[in-house]
């Protein structure tokens, strides 16, 4: 694919857009299936900067995939939305190039209204929350832990609602989730969630990344009545990677994803500032850290894939 910045799909009208987020575009192939388009958009403190990160879209939809794989081996009984990284045949030829690899074919279907989010270690608002009354989306936690530290008892479950694009998710309580979606749905999409998360944070140790915490949406068959594993999967945009080998309990570590962006935008003064654009310095170390994590995980060089599946 080229190397250029994509921050604005255009399709030419060969596919209706069914919605534009902060990173992806979705599109209708057909009345069971959509494309799940990554751009290289990068959204900071909830505002998407005027310029984007080469390769990110990329580099999001291949992690996803590789996890889609690596998952579904691991839980044979695990359905997911992912179809193929083939683009349809309405999207013109001269238009390819630019979207290969940023693009998942999926199934279409009912999404469930609470995004799951699984925490393995202490970190972030958890921390915040926790320092305050010992806590952490209103589920006591227990006394004497340090910041960043793993939660003595396994993965803890802290689901959000799903906020509409320029809303805000609210942390919730498990038993909040039940009355969304229902008990039934509920504890299923519970069981998954920290599923896939100790089998996900297992094979990243190994790999040398520690998954602190990281967010899953489900959406559900109608037909079969099955919660099926939707959207990116445990990317940098929808998870906290840590370097194992920088890891020390009682501080934060460095992480693989934007923090290079916060940092910059917080020391300028430009947190939560629309119309931003970041400089190419910013740029390049978020970019680095973005390919890191997918050679990493996948074990393989980033510049090799793009040749190989452009082969």
């Amino acid at each position: 694919m080229a190397s250029t910045v994509l921050t604005q799909t255009d399709l030419e009208n060969s596919l209706p857009l069914v919605a534009r987020g902060k990173v992806r575009d979705l599109y209708e192939i057909n009345d069971a299936t959509l494309l799940f388009v990554a751009t290289d958009r990068i959204s900071a403190f909830d505002v998407v900067m005027a310029r984007g990160i080469p390769n990110k879209g990329a580099l999001l939809s291949l992690i996803s995939v590789h996890w889609f794989q690596v998952l579904s081996a691991a839980i044979p009984s695990l359905r997911t939305h992912f179809i193929t990284l083939d683009l349809p045949g309405q999207i013109p030829v001269d238009l390819r190039p630019q979207y290969q690899d940023r693009c998942m074919q999926v199934r279409k279907l009912e999404v469930f209204k609470i995004e799951a989010i699984v925490r393995g270690y202490i970190t972030g608002s958890a921390w915040s929350s926790y320092q305050k009354d010992g806590t952490v989306c209103g589920i006591q936690i227990q006394p004497g832990l340090e910041e960043s530290e793993a939660f003595p008892k396994g993965p803890i479950y802290t689901p959000s609602t799903k906020a509409d694009l320029g809303d805000h998710d609210e942390n919730i309580h498990p038993e909040k989730a039940k009355e969304i979606v229902g008990a039934r749905y509920a504890n299923r999409i519970e069981e998954l969630a920290l599923s896939l998360y100790k089998h996900a944070a297992a094979y990243a140790y190994e790999r040398g990344i520690i998954i602190a915490d990281t967010k899953f949406e489900f959406g559900l068959d109608k037909e079969t009545d099955e919660v099926i594993l939707i959207d990116e999967v445990l990317t940098p945009d929808s998870s906290r990677f840590w370097p194992l080998d920088r890891y020390k309990i009682g501080e934060s570590p460095p992480s693989f994803d934007k923090q290079p962006l916060r940092n910059w935008l917080t020391s300028q003064g430009l947190k939560g500032k629309e119309g931003v654009t970041m400089s190419d310095e910013v740029m390049a170390k978020t970019e680095a850290l973005y390919r890191e994590a997918f050679e990493r995980l996948t074990g393989r060089r980033w510049t090799e894939t793009l040749v190989g599946r452009a082969m």
